[in-house]
Order: C-alpha cells, then sequence, then structure tokens
C-alpha cells in the first residue's frame, strides 16, 4: 500500500481520561467493528481490565477512513490533506480500490497503558506512530501522568493533536481545561479538539485532523532488507510468540527467514497480519504498516518489547532504544500448598511469555518451603502478575512484603546488591547503603497543600518546586525515596486530597538511604517471611505495629512464648502469648489428693520443657494476613 494513505497514531493520557471509550468511538465510526458486535473497552480484552477499567496491555487497531468534505457532509479525497494520485489507474494500484473511487486511508490506532509501571511499553509504542492524541479530560483537566506522556510523545518527536474529552458530561469545565492544555502546548484554542466518547460528538472531525495533522510514514534508514521495530507480543498455546511490529523498511511475508537481533534468535514467519482488530493474515506487510508475525518460538526470555526483527541478511545494527526491563520492586510468591510448586513454576514460565518484563528465580524459606523471588516494574505490575496467577491458574498464593533493591557497601570494602530482606547485612556490618530515589510530580488543588506537605514530610521526601498550575491548582516538584512511595503513599494522597490529587514518578537516581533491617522473632526463632527493611527513625513505630498485629492473630500453644521484633542489634518491642489454661488432673474423680498433685506437678515439668525446646507452628492463614495487612 502507497505509504501516503497510512496514518499511524497513539492516545496517550493520565488513567481513566478515556481512552478506551474514545477508541470505541472510532472503530464504531469507521465500521471497524459492527454496532451489535460493539461492547465497551472492545480493545481492552483482559477480563482485569474490564473490571478495573484501566488499560494494562496496549492493544492496535487497523481503521479504514475517507474523509468528509467540508461543508456537505459527503466524503472527499480531501486533496488539500494529502497527496492525491494523478490517474485513476495509479489509485487503483497504490489503494487498492476500484478505478474512480475516493481514497481511503488506513488509520493505524495503538491504545497505550496510562499508569507509570508501564512507561517502557509506551515509550516503544510512541516510536511506532508518527503522532499522538493528546486526551485531558474535561472534568479532571491536566494530570501529572499526563505530563509524563507528553514528554515521552515529545522526545521522540511526535505531532500532538490535543483533544478534550468528556465534554457532554454536566461536570466539564471544557473552557477551562482549553486554556490549561494551551499553556502546556503553546497552541491556539482552535488547535484543540473536543470530543465525547460518550455519544461520538466530535469524533469524525477528530479522524479527519488526524488525517491533516499526523505526517505519513517514510521509509526507514538506508536499509535495503525488512526492518521493524517490536512494540508489543502476546504467546499462543498453537503458534507460540506472536509479535507485534511497526515496519520500518521492506517488507516481509509468510516463510520469510527473519531474525530477533537482540536475542540473536532466528525463525521462519509462520503468518503476517493486521489487526481489525481480531488477528487477520494478509500476503505481506509492507514499509509504514503496523502489523504482527507469528514465530512459532515457545521459549521464553526470546521476545521483548524494543527489540528488532528483521531479515536473516540484514547485517545492520537493532534499531536504537533499547532497553531491558529493569525490576525495580521485588517480592516472594509461595503457594499456599506446597503441592501446587510445580503448578506455579509452570504459571511463571507461561506468563514471562506473554511478558518479558518481569523476572522470577527460585528460593526456600523455613517456614513458607519453597517459592519463587519475582522483580517487577512496579506495585501495579505486582498487583497485576499476582492477580493472573490467581485467576488464570486457580492458584492460592502468599506474596511477601515487597521491597526494592539496596547497594550496601560493608565495612570489609565489599559492595553488594541485596532485594531480599533477610539478605540485608547486619547494622554493624554496614559502611553505607544507597537505595533508588523518585522524582515525583503531585498536582492538586491548593487546599489540601498542608496535609500533602505533612505527608510528604513523614514519607521523608524533599520538596523542590512549587509551582501554579492551570485555575485553581498547584504542582508539587519532590524527590522521595521508592520505598518510602511503597508505603502506602498512592492511598494517603488520595485520602487527603478528597481523589483529586495527582501523581506522577520518575526513578532517576540512587542515594545514601538511612535503613536498618528489621527482624520477626516468634518463640526466639526468626521468622524470615516478616523480615523488613525500615527506615531507622521509624524502626520502633514499625516494630510495635508488627508485633501488635501478630499478637492478636497468632493461635494459643500449650505454653507461653514471645513474639519480638528486632533491630539495631537488640529487642524493640515484645509481647508474650500465654499457653492454654489445661488441667491434667480435671477427668479424676476420687482417689488421694496426692495423686492429682503427681500429675499436675507432671503438667508443670512438661509446661516448662516445652518453653524451653518447644517450637510454634505458624499457620498459614497467619501469613496471609500478614501480607495483606489484614
Amino acid at each position: 500500500m502507497n505509504p501516503s494513505f497510512i496514518r499511524n497514531f497513539s492516545i496517550i493520557a493520565h488513567i481513566d481520561h478515556g481512552k478506551s471509550t474514545l477508541a470505541d468511538r472510532m472503530l464504531e465510526v469507521t465500521g471497524t467493528i459492527e454496532k451489535r458486535k460493539m461492547q465497551e473497552q472492545v480493545l481492552d480484552s483482559m477480563e482485569l481490565e474490564r473490571e478495573r477499567g484501566i488499560t494494562i496491555k496496549m492493544q492496535p487497531v487497523r481503521m479504514r477512513w475517507k474523509p468528509k468534505k467540508e461543508g456537505d457532509g459527503t466524503h472527499d479525497s480531501l486533496s488539500a490533506v494529502g497527496p492525491t494520485p494523478a490517474r485513476s489507474s495509479d489509485r487503483q494500484r497504490q489503494t487498492g480500490m476500484s478505478s474512480g473511487a475516493d481514497p481511503e486511508y488506513v488509520l493505524n490506532l495503538i491504545d497505550t497503558p496510562g499508569h507509570i509501571d508501564f512507561s517502557y511499553e509506551v515509550s516503544r509504542s510512541l516510536k511506532a506512530v508518527e503522532g499522538s492524541i493528546l486526551l485531558v479530560d474535561a472534568t479532571q483537566g491536566v494530570q501529572a501522568q499526563t505530563l509524563t506522556t507528553l514528554n515521552m510523545a515529545r522526545e521522540v518527536g511526535l505531532t500532538i493533536i490535543p483533544v478534550i474529552s468528556k465534554i457532554d458530561s454536566p461536570l466539564a469545565r471544557t473552557e477551562e481545561v482549553v486554556h490549561e492544555v494551551c499553556e502546556l502546548l503553546k497552541c491556539q484554542p482552535a488547535e484543540v479538539m473536543k470530543v465525547s466518547g460518550k455519544t461520538g460528538e466530535g469524533v469524525e472531525d477528530l479522524l479527519n485532523e488526524v488525517i491533516k495533522r499526523v505526517p505519513a510514514p517514510t521509509e526507514g534508514g538506508d536499509a535495503k532488507y525488512f526492518r521493524s521495530l517490536i512494540f508489543d507480543f502476546q504467546y499462543s498455546n498453537h503458534t507460540g510468540v506472536i509479535v507485534y511490529v511497526r515496519v520500518m523498511s521492506g517488507s516481509v511475508k509468510k516463510h520469510d527467514r527473519l531474525i530477533f537481533k537482540i536475542a540473536g534468535r532466528e525463525f521462519e514467519a509462520i503468518e503476517v497480519g493486521v489487526f481489525k482488530p481480531d488477528n487477520t493474515p494478509t500476503e505481506s506487510l509492507n514499509s509504514g504498516e503496523i502489523g504482527y508475525i507469528v514465530t512459532g518460538i515457545k521459549e521464553p526470555g526470546i521476545a521483548s518489547v524494543g527489540d528488532t526483527v528483521a531479515s536473516n541478511r540484514d547485517s545492520l545494527p537493532p534499531l536504537p532504544g533499547y532497553k531491558s526491563p529493569r525490576p525495580v520492586v521485588w517480592a516472594s510468591l509461595y503457594p499456599e500448598s506446597q503441592d501446587d510448586l510445580s503448578l506455579l513454576r509452570q504459571a511463571l514460565g507461561r506468563l514471562r511469555l506473554s511478558d518479558s518484563s518481569f523476572t522470577y528465580e527460585e528460593e526456600a524459606s523455613g517456614t513458607l518451603g519453597k517459592g519463587y523471588r519475582c522483580g517487577f516494574l512496579g506495585m501495579l505490575h505486582m498487583e497485576i502478575v499476582t492477580e493472573r496467577l490467581r485467576r488464570e491458574f486457580n492458584l492460592e498464593l502468599v506474596v511477601t512484603q515487597p521491597s526494592i533493591t539496596y547497594t550496601v557497601e560493608l565495612k570489609n570494602g565489599k559492595t553488594v546488591t541485596v532485594y531480599s530482606p533477610p539478605l540485608f547485612p547486619e547494622d554493624h556490618d554496614i559502611a553505607t547503603v544507597s537505595e533508588p530515589i523518585v522524582t515525583m510530580k503531585i498536582i492538586t488543588p491548593p487546599q489540601y497543600l498542608g496535609g500533602l506537605m505533612k505527608s510528604l514530610y513523614e514519607h521523608e521526601a524533599e520538596v523542590t518546586a512549587t509551582e501554579n498550575f492551570g485555575d485553581n491548582r498547584t504542582m508539587l516538584t519532590s524527590l522521595m525515596p521508592l520505598r518510602e512511595l511503597m508505603r502506602n503513599f498512592f492511598d494517603e494522597v488520595k485520602s487527603i486530597s478528597s481523589g483529586y490529587a495527582s501523581i506522577s514518578y520518575d526513578i532517576t537516581e540512587n542515594r545514601p538511604a538511612d535503613v536498618v533491617r528489621m527482624d520477626v522473632l516468634v518463640a526466639d526463632e526468626p521468622v524470615v517471611a516478616f523480615s523488613r527493611v525500615v527506615s531507622r527513625r521509624r524502626v520502633t513505630e514499625e516494630a510495635e505495629n508488627t508485633v501488635e498485629r501478630l499478637h492478636a492473630i497468632m493461635p494459643r500453644e500449650l505454653f507461653t512464648y514471645k513474639i519480638q521484633s528486632k533491630a539495631l542489634g537488640r529487642i524493640i518491642s515484645s509481647r508474650s502469648i500465654s499457653g492454654k489454661k489445661k488441667d491434667a488432673a480435671a477427668t479424676l474423680s476420687g482417689g488421694d489428693i496426692t495423686r492429682k498433685m503427681k500429675l499436675r506437678e507432671k503438667q508443670k515439668e512438661g509446661r516448662k520443657r516445652l518453653k524451653d525446646h518447644g517450637s510454634v507452628n505458624i499457620p498459614q492463614e497467619v501469613f496471609v494476613k500478614m501480607m495483606r495487612h489484614e
């Protein structure tokens, strides 16, 4: 197909600003999906996405659209928009339409996730397009994540089309939000489109603007062979890994020999096709097009977002910008029953085939048995993976407290990287510790600033800038340790601001940290599953809270035992759970009193031996409640 009639674009926005709803209306207006088959969030295929109302997995779709001529409502070639072939024979050859037909444009849309955890995948998808619709909710205005995604789009040089959504809402502040967007983009109000994904108002005009403003794709570089960028992939039990690609140069067809440039693995293309939105086979994929390639590979770790798929005859280096996903949050997953360990191993392997951004390795705990230490891109990513394991594989899991990676320099001169709290060195062995720091932006109405500043102080944040943002809103920029961001900070901000504040963050650097390891002892035995790395200044508070929670849920035994929190080489907090009051002589009747006395003495000696040598069997539900903060 002639690239002049192709437009590749994405929709970027803050969470819940209406990306998926707008995509639904586009599919409906262009006739890509029949109206009787439409459903809400049609591009969100996962059950979890529908439940939460968020996009987790990006989804491309190919639409066809004939622009309408202004004034009469009829479709027209819109010759001022782009190049129109001079002869009808050329038009027929280049667009695949019959002689005399108006040119029809192919619109490739990529619906992207809005959460910061998936920012790398979003950045790769932006490299696959030439333009982006920046969607801003008319009821909420510009949010923190809007700024992050906008900066990513600007960095790759995309054409930005500002769009205000939800203009039909009775709570819409359309003109105010238009003013905010104009200040942000330094554009004129006339350049800002206004749409309603719910009613469809303005959607046709937006499609026409996409054709007008977004440039057509061009041949990439001097490559004479097929080269393409992977921006996503999925896994099929029957056909293996299916990579989603943007063709940068050349063309590919079924049975071509290809290679993953980064992974170095060759394969044969089993099938190529496009998204309508279901996978639809085609004869070939050509320069400028977006589609998929079925690889037949069924091994994890081969396909990855950002890699280059090229002809095996291509000798050029991979396309620039590839990064290996770097986990920033770690947690251990254990099956509630050790009989399910092999099922958990299989489930993690299956998930990794469709999500290369999380890692896992086997580990063992004396109390929880065998499990896997997993690395995730963030808290939401961890939540999604564990929820998918529960739903798709019917696994009951114990998930340990999430932790981050620390770089520890020991007094003996060695430097170690620690991602598991039980492996964190003792305080007297440590020379220095460094931890990840995030640069965070919070946009909030000014009346909530007092509460937010207090919360930021409690979470060890350093406020670096405060500026007015739009009408009646303020943006705070601060530096905060990643471990503090994970300590229920999002929930606190939403609670303090009544849900009006928004947060975005980016992990920027490592800084010195003043943290210590806190262990929990039950009957004088350390329980590694409860170990945590906490701030030195909060260690007493954390120790007391942990002991109180355990004291409330631990079962009683036949002997008295202690629950203790230990840090800095000493016991910080301690509570005792008294033994069960059972009289061994209670059932005896008649006879001499000395008979009962001897039995009670024997019981007393037994209790003493239990106290000195007995162990406490911690039930599985105690671990579950502690991990879930119940």
